[in-house]
């Protein structure tokens, strides 16, 4: 079964805020419209907070931890609020100060992470796709988004964040569904060429990739939005609009488990070579 909804997850975060909240407010003993009347503002926006239906500001968290006297959460409840705006980030507020901006601000994150577990619904994964691929995804991302044009400047980084796969003390299980070989990115001979670099790549010992057929009985291994996963720690999901990243335990473990159902229906070895070189064959 898929995780639940990247909006759901955004506002489960925000009810778990809302509940610590209240949780502060009541054992300071002040009610809801006490605490209203003090802070100066109307008595539903008290509850619109603990309800998580309205985000809290900074502002906002200082004075309820100062009216609850509980000033030494301040700095945490801040960092939960900004985590929480941090979570769903629309790509054309990512895109904002350019593509390379964007694949170089993941560059700690790949260098620290030691297990990556990668599922696309859409297109190759970014640590095994060519140059000319990743310039046609990226083409396209300028033309549908209107995204500062720096293509080869963003291409030159995503190559070179390819070389975490050499690094030696890290480990790679990649999961693409069959369609996306046969999707055609770029043209004829860009796709032709990055399903070859596939096949080569794959044969490294740290990659382990696999493929799930079409036509496979999916059980409960449903497609899903493309994700990655850093260690068990993280998660980021890519969607039309927006990038997700969910962070919290139970959420991440969802995931976790979602990548073990999709990988057990999965090919690998020369089972998954044959639909790699049949996907190259029906290019002609």
């Amino acid at each position: 079964m898929a995780p639940s909804s990247p909006s759901s997850s955004v506002q489960q975060a925000k009810e778990a805020l809302g509940s610590r909240l209240r949780e502060i407010r009541k054992d300071s003993g002040m009610t809801a419209r006490a605490l209203a009347a003090a802070a100066g503002w109307h008595e539903s926006k008290t509850s619109r907070i603990e309800n998580g239906r309205t985000p809290p500001s900074d502002a906002d968290i200082r004075v309820w931890t100062r009216l609850c006297d509980a000033e030494d959460q301040t700095a945490d409840l801040i960092a939960t609020v900004r985590g929480i705006e941090g979570m769903y980030v629309e790509w054309r507020r990512l895109e904002r100060g350019g593509l390379r901006q964007v694949q170089q601000s993941v560059l700690p994150l790949f260098e620290r992470t030691r297990r990556f577990r990668f599922y696309q619904s859409w297109v190759i994964p970014g640590l095994l796709q060519t140059p000319d691929y990743t310039r046609a995804v990226l083409n396209t991302v300028v033309a549908l988004r209107d995204a500062p044009d720096d293509v080869d400047a963003a291409v030159a980084v995503r190559m070179e964040r390819q070389r975490v796969l050499r690094s030696g003390h890290q480990g790679f299980a990649m999961l693409v569904e069959e369609w996306v070989l046969r999707t055609v990115i770029g043209d004829a001979r860009i796709m032709s060429g990055q399903l070859g670099h596939l096949i080569a790549v794959a044969s490294q010992p740290s990659v382990s990739l696999g493929v799930i057929p079409m036509g496979t009985e999916r059980g409960n291994a449903w497609p899903a939005e493309s994700f990655s996963l850093f260690d068990d720690v993280r998660a980021s999901v890519e969607l039309v609009s927006a990038n997700l990243t969910v962070t919290q335990p139970r959420e991440v473990a969802e995931y976790v488990r979602t990548f073990k159902e999709l990988s057990s229906i999965a090919v690998y070895g020369a089972n998954a070579r044959k639909l790699i070189t049949a996907a190259i064959d029906a290019l002609g």
